[in-house]
């Protein structure tokens, strides 16, 4: 007998004689978004997720990336850096803290956060229990566009059926393509260096991703000796002053940036909980020799899709990146097949996007609504130890896009209140509002640096969204003392040539 849906798409009740209504691959923030959302309205689905082991057999449970291995880890052991550095403050503030501060017990941070993440897996578990989603812990692949094969951990195989298709299962770091490089040699990725058994030691971060500059900041922040390897710029895509300004305050806090220069070997010189590693590598000044424990590859992520056999359900993938394509339904080429997340091709990386994609999709396919994801105007934070947090458009961007006679840029550097007891002069924190002037000076890109830079962006972000001009934060009272309310207060430009230093109290 067919399965009746409620409602669909075009909002008129819809037969057929699969399985699922609703089939999602991953079961990450995008697939558990959009699995309970279609699931309110009466659909029957189906979730698949299995996490292939990494090159040093890393696994975790439900979640996807974000909880077990990206957002939830990163911001832990982010803030136990800040913790470590507040430490070192505390004889500014009349705390009685000897000279011999605490060195941070690795082992017991990996614990603590590891047991975190534990939560959360049984946590998502239980939330598909409730909401009538049959989850299976399997690998899913394609055998044609309605029917999804799934294959469990002792290589048992089932055929399910299903209506609609969405895939989200999101990407996996690259490796090095090096003599030691790849995934059963000498490194690490970000899906390890959380649970890692071991502490690093001195470690080499390669690349010049967030993701490079997030684990050196916090590694460097717990105690260890950082150097960081970029075959070219930092932070790929994001606002250029910015990015220097987040290398130079790194460069402060004493980690090593060895900048066009790329790692061409690794080999073992000696075993260990850490081993000894000897990394060659190439650079315009010749070639380099260096000593690590741990070298953590952070030069990028490739969607995991070259194992789902979408060639079966005809689905087309973007050859230079595995990536999906998709329109602005988030569909792919085949009408029944969608995608999104990290997977889909150009689109933000971010948890939130994939969370609110997959909200919106559900509610699209089964409930009658018609509103579209918005993908501009998200609002992200690299956080490095210093954090960085920015929407809308870069500086490059905007005077591209609008050209430099349209473009109005406001902008301070600003010394937190809380550095300034123990005299902390080492960061540059700043803030730049860049607004089209024909437009009202209507605000098209804000960027921050400073303490508590994702909090401080948020609220802005809103603001943003509903058009928010330079007058309108002009016309905001800043509560103080706070870092945000410099936003409130900005007098001086760019263009004006002016000394950008914010000297109110």
């Amino acid at each position: 007998m067919g399965i009746t849906v409620g409602k669909c798409g075009s909002g008129a009740a819809e037969k057929h004689n699969y399985e699922y209504d609703l089939f999602v691959l991953g079961g990450g923030s995008g697939g558990i978004s959009v699995a309970r959302e279609a699931s309110k309205f009466g659909a029957k689905v189906g979730l698949c997720d299995y996490v292939i082991p990494s090159g040093t057999g890393t696994v975790w449970g439900l979640g996807g990336t974000c909880v077990n291995v990206g957002c939830i880890p990163k911001k832990i052991m982010h803030h136990a850096a800040l913790v470590g550095e507040t430490l070192t403050e505390a004889n500014f503030y009349g705390w009685d803290v000897n000279s011999n501060l605490p060195e941070n017990k690795w082992a017991d941070l990996v614990a603590g956060s590891q047991g975190h993440i534990k939560s959360l897996n049984w946590g998502y578990k239980l939330v598909l229990h409730e909401a009538a989603v049959k989850y299976f812990n399997e690998f899913a692949s394609f055998v044609d566009s309605h029917t999804i094969k799934t294959t469990n951990s002792k290589g048992v195989s089932t055929n399910r059926t299903a209506n609609r298709i969405v895939i989200a299962v999101g990407g996996r770091p690259r490796y090095l393509d090096i003599p030691g490089g790849m995934k059963d040699e000498f490194t690490v990725t970000s899906d390890d260096i959380f649970s890692l058994s071991y502490n690093p030691g001195d470690v080499l971060c390669v690349g010049g991703s967030y993701v490079a500059l997030e684990c050196a900041s916090f590694l460097a922040g717990l105690g260890y000796t950082v150097t960081v390897m970029a075959r070219s710029i930092l932070l790929r895509g994001m606002d250029r002053q910015m990015a220097g300004y987040i290398q130079s305050n790194m460069e402060a806090k004493g980690i090593k940036f060895k900048l066009n220069c790329a790692p061409t070997s690794i080999t073992k010189l000696s075993d260990g909980t850490p081993p000894t590693l000897q990394v060659t590598a190439k650079s315009a000044d010749g070639v380099f020799n260096g000593e690590y424990n741990t070298v953590l590859v952070a030069i990028g992520r490739d969607a995991a899709t070259k194992d789902l056999t979408l060639e079966n359900a005809g689905v087309i993938v973007n050859p230079e990146n595995g990536r999906i394509p998709t329109n602005s339904r988030d569909q792919t080429n085949v009408k029944n097949i969608y995608a999104i997340g990290d997977v889909a091709d150009n689109r933000p990386e971010l948890t939130p996007v994939a969370i609110k994609a997959g909200l919106l999709l559900a509610r699209r396919l089964f409930d009658g609504r018609r509103v579209l994801m918005d993908y501009t105007r998200i609002p992200t934070t690299v956080y490095t130890q210093l954090e960085y947090s920015c929407v809308g458009l870069s500086e490059d961007e905007a005077l591209e896009k609008y050209g430099k006679s349209s473009i109005e840029i406001y902008h301070t550097t600003f010394t937190p209140l809380e550095f300034q007891l123990p005299m902390k002069t080492e960061y540059v924190c700043y803030i730049k509002i860049l607004t089209l002037k024909s437009d009202k000076e209507r605000i098209v890109g804000f960027h921050y640096l400073g303490p508590n830079a994702g909090e401080v962006c948020q609220g802005f972000a809103v603001a943003i969204r509903l058009g928010a001009r330079k007058s309108d934060l002009d016309a905001t009272c800043g509560i103080h003392p706070t870092n945000a309310e410099t936003a409130t207060t900005l007098t001086i430009t760019k263009s004006s040539g002016q000394q950008a230093v914010h000297t109110a109290c």
